[in-house]
């Protein structure tokens, strides 16, 4: 049978079950891919750079034949390497193992590829358009409604582990910071990953919201829950089309103790290199002002740490208090939770309260 071109829609539907090989370079696959993707560049960083450069200057055809020039040695290695990642994997009804191939727009390297697999005996399908296909898919997904909930709090009131423990519990959730890579607050990103570009950001942020929509329509209905965020989080921002929707949402406000929000941050970033900490004192200290980044700065200094963090946790009680507010009838959204103390099993007052304004 010969390569298929498929649409995005079935191409993501597929991916589900088959190995998606992105043949683009290495440059362009770190920079942002589909999740999920392995990277199986037909052409280095470099070479692309020629065969575009020779394309541009002189011909389609001789940019082909420099490409070829390239493709040719690679074709056994590449073989080998779809053989490595599709060994676990079933043949479909024709003895065949199917593997889902893109490029940038759906043209030569992506055909190239599919040929020498399809020739070698796999069942190929081709994204129509590409990866900029993907792209206009992912942003498609943003312009969506979703019935969404907000988790809220002030910083230290353990929005994270609840969020984490609903989802144990069942319930649908997408954790914004996760898929950042960044706790939101000028020190979220000691001991996290690196953050993913904004591009990639939103590709893993589409792919999870379209999961959690199946899982509504499968379940008759249902809510996804979210934390409520400002819009940006560390070096990324969530799409402004699906934060303005967010805002309109219900937001489920955890209420902590300050003292008990305090003993909590204490515990979560008392043990963090000071040097990253004090940078990151640093960062804030135009907002937070003078005399408090220096009091804040030489109490950790001293090992203060409760000093320290008293101060910090002050400033963004400030400024989560301002961004709650700024908000079209908080009157109508707000539903406060009132806890005693930080803990995951806050998780069992959000559902009672979750039933109670149902």
């Amino acid at each position: 049978m010969a390569v298929q071109r498929i649409t995005i829609e079935s191409f993501l539907q597929q991916a589900q079950t088959a190995p998606v090989l992105d043949v683009r370079s290495p440059g362009e696959y770190s920079h942002a891919h589909i999740p999920g993707a392995y990277s199986l560049p037909l052409f280095s960083d470099e070479e692309r750079k020629v065969v575009g450069t020779t394309y541009k200057q002189q011909s389609r055809e001789q940019a082909i034949k420099a490409g070829l020039d390239y493709f040719g040695g690679k074709m056994r290695n590449m073989v080998e390497q779809v053989e490595e990642l599709t060994a676990g994997i079933q043949p479909t009804a024709g003895n065949k193992k199917t593997v889902l191939v893109h490029c940038w727009r759906g043209g030569m390297r992506s055909a190239g590829v599919a040929w020498l697999l399809d020739l070698y005996g796999f069942e190929v399908c081709t994204l129509e358009g590409g990866y900029k296909a993907f792209r206009n898919w992912v942003l498609q997904q943003f312009e969506k409604e979703y019935p969404a909930q907000l988790l809220g709090g002030y910083t230290g009131s353990g929005k994270t582990h609840v969020l984490h423990e609903l989802k144990k519990q069942g319930a649908l959730v997408i954790d914004l910071e996760g898929l950042a890579h960044h706790k939101g607050s000028a020190f979220g990103n000691i001991g996290m990953p690196p953050q993913p570009s904004q591009e990639h950001f939103e590709n893993k942020l589409a792919l999870e919201l379209q999961r959690a929509m199946q899982q509504v329509q499968a379940a008759g209905g249902g809510h996804i829950w979210m934390e409520d965020e400002s819009q940006r989080i560390g070096d990324v921002n969530t799409p402004i089309v699906l934060w303005k929707q967010l805002r309109k949402k219900p937001l489920y406000f955890l209420d902590i103790p300050f003292e008990e929000r305090l003993q909590h941050i204490v515990e979560e970033y008392g043990n963090l290199p000071r040097e990253r900490l004090v940078n990151s004192i640093i960062r804030i200290s135009k907002r937070l002002g003078g005399l408090e980044t220096k009091e804040a700065i030489h109490a950790l200094v001293e090992d203060r740490l409760a000093d320290s963090f008293c101060i910090l946790l002050k400033y963004y009680d400030k400024w989560y208090t301002k961004g709650m507010h700024n908000r079209d009838d908080l009157a109508s959204l707000l539903r406060s939770i009132p806890c005693s103390r930080v803990d995951a099993a806050n998780a069992r007052l959000l559902q009672q309260a979750t039933e109670q304004y149902r």
